[in-house]
């Protein structure tokens, strides 16, 4: 070949992968101005303290304030019972005035991997009655409608049915007093460990029938069920009438969904299919970090949702 057609061949393919290159520094940017848009979700993504703290910053309330401006229209926060009640209520007024749901917050009457409830003692069910009380006036501040409780490991020295039988009578006196203000506790089956006695979503169904009351349902939480049990579609379906709550989180590594093996575009289409209204806990973490991990993950609910 001679020179002269060498260097002119080269200098056109250059300009095609300028081009090319450019086009798709334009389509990111254009993917991710629509994942910014002021559009709501389909369904009510809830979104954690930190999850935006370097696009919005550390303040909790300005994270608040900045997912409602890309579409996100709830928040969850388990550690709310432990922040002061100024705090509390500057976060409720916050949310009423955006139009924002409160998700759930942990009724801390235990640490989760300590034996409690399982045991049958009255001082365990006097914690937890004391907790459902206190947690009725932070619902007040917040705005809040569902708090998750976890009813601690096996009591190893006793049989299964009888620490089933232990967890129901010692949820009872404390489900009544929610039940009288309107909300509602959702059992929450774990993966944390083999030694918590909650850990799958038909013995959560079991528990709550048995208590029978509008006050106790389950919060369904996609990664835990993914580890410990899978199908989760079918299982959805099959304690439908007692899901109160759903959380989120992609396995393996617990991040955004699209991050591991699990379909939430389908899981998401399916459940709000089903007329789903209330709130989808994001308690998971980002895969990437910074600004870009925190678009990345923003991406990711607009595609998850794109149904």
């Amino acid at each position: 070949m001679e020179r002269r057609n060498f260097l002119k061949q080269n200098v056109l393919v250059g300009g095609s992968l300028l081009a090319g290159t450019s086009l798709l520094a334009e389509n990111i940017k254009a993917s991710t101005s629509r994942s910014l848009e002021p559009v709501p979700f389909k369904l009510n993504y809830a979104i954690h303290d930190g999850m935006f703290e370097n696009l919005a910053g550390p303040n909790f309330i300005d994270q608040i304030k900045y997912a409602h401006s890309i579409g996100f229209t709830a928040i969850e926060d388990n550690g709310m019972m432990s922040r002061t009640p100024e705090m509390q209520q500057k976060i409720g007024d916050t949310l009423a005035a955006l139009g924002m749901h409160m998700g759930v917050f942990v009724v801390n009457f235990s640490i989760n991997d300590k034996i409690n409830l399982t045991t049958g003692s009255q001082e365990w069910k006097d914690k937890f009655t004391a907790s459902c009380k206190e947690a009725v006036e932070v619902a007040k501040r917040t705005n809040a409608k569902w708090m998750t409780t976890v009813p601690g490991n096996f009591e190893r020295k006793l049989p299964i049915d009888i620490q089933t039988g232990n967890v129901i009578e010692g949820l009872r006196p404390g489900i009544e007093i929610l039940e009288k203000n309107n909300l509602v506790t959702v059992l929450e089956p774990l993966s944390d460990t083999p030694d918590l006695f909650l850990r799958h979503s038909d013995q959560t169904y079991a528990i709550c029938k048995a208590i029978n009351s509008p006050a106790c349902k389950i919060l369904f939480d996609m990664y835990h069920m993914q580890k410990n049990e899978g199908n989760i579609i079918n299982n959805i379906n099959r304690c439908w009438s007692e899901i109160g709550y759903f959380q989120i989180g992609d396995n393996p590594g617990r991040n955004e969904p699209g991050s591991g093996e699990m379909n939430y575009h389908n899981i998401f289409k399916h459940i709000h299919s089903k007329g789903y209204k209330g709130v989808l806990g994001m308690e998971h973490g980002k895969v990437g970090a910074g600004k870009e991990g925190e678009l990345a993950l923003i991406k990711a609910y607009r595609e998850a949702d794109n149904f």
